[in-house]
């Protein structure tokens, strides 16, 4: 690297607005409409440099950019630091020790080509290093003896599926990213497409070359500093489920990854230790702010009880229901719908459409109305828009706010309620399949849903009562 290089990488590292730089670099890149995706996978590969490294599995439909998504952040990181696989065998990564991956990043362009490795993969993820006694025949005797074979990390890990069905031990050691998949993505990436071919577009390609080499000199100047967090003991997470025990750990690292990318911006400090002087830097405010912002979205979709693309139809299908509703002014419990008309409403693929709907129907989001001999099924949507409006959110996040002693204080968030009843809706002969006729009982679905949730939301309060200096 020449002075240079090395000045004009310190500049990007030293901007107060290095993560408004981020996520302006990676448009110029090509990648639209993806800030928290972009900027969750680049400080994930950032957190390469600590002790225990964050995982990433972006998941999306085939031909929605997963691969180009991956690519873009990859591209910024030096290629000395960064292993890249199109598949694994079992026990390929075992005899990896000649190829050190020590603080460097694992990219597997598809996990399928890794399910075989799976088992290694959580291994390397958890315990920061895989070992295994394999037998052989020794060099001088020529008799069997056993050797071991060792593969050290910390690592980082990247990986992208278009499967459905993930293995989950594999699943909740990594941050999901989900692919924008709307018609409204689709617009901005064929408009940049097309300015791509443009004269203005052809000349930003050395733009991009020039852009990929100040990110990966950026990155060879980031050191592997120590981050203390001096406000961890007063921040707080969702406590419900017994995943967010490494959930929490996900977010924790995520504030640290943040501060270690603006070790040019903060502090250097010195403690002594054991006869060491160890180097450190400190969390500040911004940090957990900017994590806050991500794990609402990243890691709230984690605790919700759909998969990512299951979740997305049930919002695309919401929001169709809810414009043939007001067009036809009927109320959503007595307008049907098929399979079909999902289908030409959302553009997704017959096979996606038959996987998602199936869980939505066991999950009890839709009810299954069936028709008389040689008629379809139809269906009624049961979901009434709950959680702010489909958006991902965490409960009991603090938000940074530092006051005059130094501790932080307010709620970013309010509670999440149930966004369906617990027991679902039950379907009997009390409501016709035709849309816009009365159900025979006077009872409303969504009054039920509001009342469930309500019920939902104070039991969550008594059984995790927030810190009394925390207010909702």
């Amino acid at each position: 690297m020449s002075s240079e290089d090395q000045a004009a990488a310190l500049e990007l590292l030293k901007d107060k607005q290095l993560i408004k730089r981020i996520k302006t670099d990676f448009t110029t890149l090509g990648i639209v409409g993806e800030d928290t995706n972009v900027l969750t996978g680049y400080l994930a590969a950032v957190s390469r440099k600590l002790d225990k490294p964050l995982a990433v599995m972006i998941q999306s439909s085939s031909a929605a950019g997963k691969s180009s998504l991956m690519d873009a952040v990859l591209n910024l990181i030096p290629s000395e630091e960064r292993v890249q696989y199109s598949a694994m065998t079992g026990q390929s990564l075992f005899y990896m020790g000649e190829t050190n991956l020590k603080h460097k990043i694992l990219a597997i362009a598809e996990e399928e080509g890794a399910s075989n490795a799976s088992y290694a993969l959580k291994l390397l993820q958890s315990e920061g290093e895989v070992t295994i006694a394999s037998t052989g025949k020794d060099d001088q005797s020529g008799q069997l003896v056993t050797r071991e074979y060792r593969v050290e990390g910390p690592v980082m890990l990247f990986l992208t599926t278009t499967a459905i069905d993930i293995d989950e031990e594999l699943l909740n050691r990594c941050l999901v990213l989900t692919v924008n998949e709307t018609r409204e993505q689709t617009q901005r990436i064929h408009q940049l497409q097309r300015q791509r071919q443009t004269l203005e577009g052809l000349l930003l390609e050395d733009d991009k070359s020039h852009i990929t080499s100040l990110h990966q000199n950026a990155q060879r100047l980031l050191r592997p500093l120590l981050v203390a967090n001096p406000y961890a003991e007063q921040l707080t997470f969702l406590d419900t489920q017994t995943r967010t025990r490494r959930d929490h750990m996900k977010y924790l690292t995520l504030i640290r990854s943040i501060a270690l990318l603006h070790q040019y911006q903060r502090e250097k400090k010195r403690v002594e230790r054991n006869g060491k002087t160890l180097e450190y830097i400190e969390v500040e405010p911004s940090d957990i702010e900017l994590a806050n912002q991500l794990a609402h979205e990243v890691l709230g979709r984690t605790f919700d009880e759909l998969p990512p693309q299951t979740r997305k139809l049930l919002s695309l299908i919401y929001e169709w229901v809810s414009e043939q509703c007001k067009s036809e002014q009927v109320a959503q419990r007595d307008f049907r719908f098929s399979r079909r008309d999902v289908r030409e409403s959302t553009g997704w693929g017959n096979t996606q459409i038959r996987v998602h709907m199936d869980r939505l129907v066991d999950m009890e989001y839709v009810i299954v109305h069936r028709g008389g001999r040689g008629q379809t099924f139809t269906y009624e949507l049961v979901y009434a828009g709950y959680g702010e409006d489909g958006e991902s959110f965490i409960s009991g996040l603090i938000t940074p706010n530092l006051t005059d002693n130094g501790n932080l204080a307010g709620v970013k968030d309010k509670l999440a309620g149930a966004k369906r009843p617990q027991n679902g809706a039950k379907t009997g002969g009390m409501r016709s399949d035709k849309n816009g006729s009365k159900p025979e009982n006077n009872w409303d679905i969504e009054e039920l849903i509001a009342k469930e949730a309500k019920k939902d939301l104070l039991a969550e309060n008594k059984k995790a009562p927030l810190p009394a200096s925390v207010r909702v």
